[in-house]
């Protein structure tokens, strides 16, 4: 199976429905491709991300002019198709031996381990070995289909988290988040993904006498069992960024074939991927990487190497999306270089909507262990220079205090709960998620409002930050009641749960945040303190 020449990608079509294409067939005009259909939400990630490194690695346009030739009117199929299959020998996938996509060039043995092991939530060898494979059962997967197969090797290589000593991480570190730029509204897939590739200008383009320093697999792989074997930028050709290989991995195809149903897709009767070997010390990636889809927290200092953001316990919310579409000067934040792009240079010219979306998924990786995957869509505003900036601080603001005030009533229902809150374990952050999720709709309300106050007025309306300080309130008071007064605690002592209640109130209006949103807010009415009342009735 060649990946560019073959049909292996699941799609939906807009008049067939669904169906499986080449990756040069999403040009296709008279059936276009509106969305991809993979089987699990991790592969569907990681084929936008396939599909995007594709299109930068041998369709990237030269400049603006041509990147928005391309936005109006999609390419011709034919072209694509010669462009794609000029890389068409480095993506091979079921040889046996020599070059195979995102397998080890030369693995004469290794670990046999069964291919759900590919899939990064399966449970590793010591988890089954003590019988602690509770949620995700082994064996639950035995067999997949080579599209599945696929999907699944570049999944983890592009994803790839610890895996013991010498299984490398990713090229942006293990369980990386990915942000994409989406249109407004449902469009070809096409746009979808060139609103996520860079121009020639942004990242240098292909060089065929460079093949094995873009694709890791069409040479010797830099191996890592000595210190000072780490590859940098500086060592291979930067559009590796797409196509990292931290794991050294190949695939069994055996001689007889096995055919049968994948365990993943709805798959009959096709050829089947059941066993890969694996050895440690892979490619080390290490220094100055940053991949133009995922955000960083850069060292102010510059020196240490940037830090790719990660998912983590809790999920996505508004609280990330400063982190996410915009710069943060304080902690060294920055958006990935893509959603900059679009903000920057491409927004004001598309004049399509004012906004658009922006896709954030990844892995919460505890080490080894995936928690959780997560994946969130936040608004991406088309913003001058000054809006932008007034909008960073104004959104800074509502942020820090929410912040303050989800801590505050993390502390309160603990302290309503228990005698000794200090001594009592267990996780609060429950209480935490219910008013993130609570709140995120007013949030973003105002922010979709914020966003239009021109950019030469200095004060953001008062009227909002009034709202904003009610809804903190008001909330705050009925997530108290529904967790303690609505749940048994350890002996429903209602003087201390009153007192903790009243509490709430007095420090959610003393801290600092809190005084700066009534300072902006609007003017108290004469002859009242502008404040809720947080008595129980």
């Amino acid at each position: 199976m060649n990946l560019i020449k073959d049909a292996w990608i699941p799609v939906f079509r807009a008049k067939s429905g669904r169906g499986v294409i080449a990756p040069w067939q999403i040009a296709e005009q008279e059936d276009p491709v509106m969305e991809l259909a993979a089987p699990r939400p991790d592969f569907q990630g990681a084929m936008f991300q396939f599909l995007i490194g594709l299109l930068q690695t041998g369709f990237a346009p030269e400049d603006l002019d041509a990147w928005l030739e391309y936005w109006n009117k999609p390419p011709d199929a034919v072209l694509l198709r010669t462009r794609l299959e000029t890389l068409a020998s480095a993506f091979e996938f079921d040889k046996p031996n020599g070059p195979a996509f995102m397998q080890d060039y030369a693995l004469p043995d290794g670990e046999k381990k069964g291919v759900a092991s590919l899939l990064i939530e399966a449970p590793g060898g010591k988890t089954v070995k003590d019988n602690l494979d509770h949620f995700v059962k082994r064996d639950t997967v035995r067999h997949v289909c080579k599209s599945c197969a696929a999907m699944a090797l570049f999944t983890l290589q592009t994803n790839a988290p610890s895996g013991g000593v010498g299984h490398r991480v990713g090229l942006r570190g293990g369980g990386p988040l990915t942000t994409l730029v989406l249109p407004p509204e449902q469009m070809l897939l096409w746009q979808t993904l060139w609103l996520n590739v860079l121009d020639s200008e942004d990242m240098p383009e292909y060089r065929q006498d460079r093949v094995a320093g873009v694709f890791p697999w069409m040479g010797a792989t830099r191996t890592s069992e000595k210190n000072g074997a780490e590859t940098t930028p500086e060592n291979v050709h930067l559009l590796q960024t797409y196509w990292g290989m931290p794991r050294r991995i190949r695939l069994d195809f055996p001689s007889e074939l096995v055919i049968g149903d994948c365990d993943l897709c709805d798959a009959q009767n096709v050829e089947l991927v059941e066993e890969y070997r694996t050895r440690n010390y892979g490619v080390n990636y290490v220094g100055e990487w940053v991949h133009p889809l995922t955000p960083y927290r850069f060292d102010p200092k510059k020196e240490k190497p940037p830090l790719s953001l990660k998912g983590q316990q809790g999920g996505l919310g508004y609280r990330h999306w400063l982190a996410l579409t915009l710069a943060d000067d304080d902690n060294g934040d920055a958006a990935a270089k893509i959603v900059r792009r679009y903000s920057e240079q491409r927004a004001p010219e598309l004049k399509i909507q004012r906004t658009a979306r922006l896709w954030c998924f990844g892995f919460d990786m505890d080490n080894m262990k995936a928690r959780c995957w997560y994946d969130h869509t936040f608004p991406l505003f088309n913003l001058a220079p000054k809006q932008r900036k007034k909008l960073l601080q104004w959104a800074d603001e509502l942020i820090t205090v929410a912040n303050d005030v989800s801590s505050i009533l993390r502390k309160q229902v603990k302290a309503a709960w228990f005698r000794r809150p200090e001594d009592a374990k267990g996780d609060m952050n429950t209480v935490s998620q219910d008013f993130w999720q609570r709140s995120e709709p007013v949030f973003y309300e105002l922010l979709d409002k914020l966003s239009q106050v021109p950019g030469e007025q200095e004060l953001p309306p008062p009227e909002l930050y009034s709202k904003w300080e009610k809804k903190l309130m008001s909330l705050s008071l009925d997530i108290f009641d529904a967790w303690v007064l609505e749940a048994s605690n350890e002996d429903m002592d209602m003087k201390r749960v009153i007192a903790e209640r009243d509490g709430l109130g007095r420090l959610i209006y003393g801290c600092k945040s809190m005084k700066k949103i009534i300072a902006n807010a609007l003017p108290e009415k004469e002859g009242t303190d502008g404040k809720i009342d947080v008595s129980l009735s």
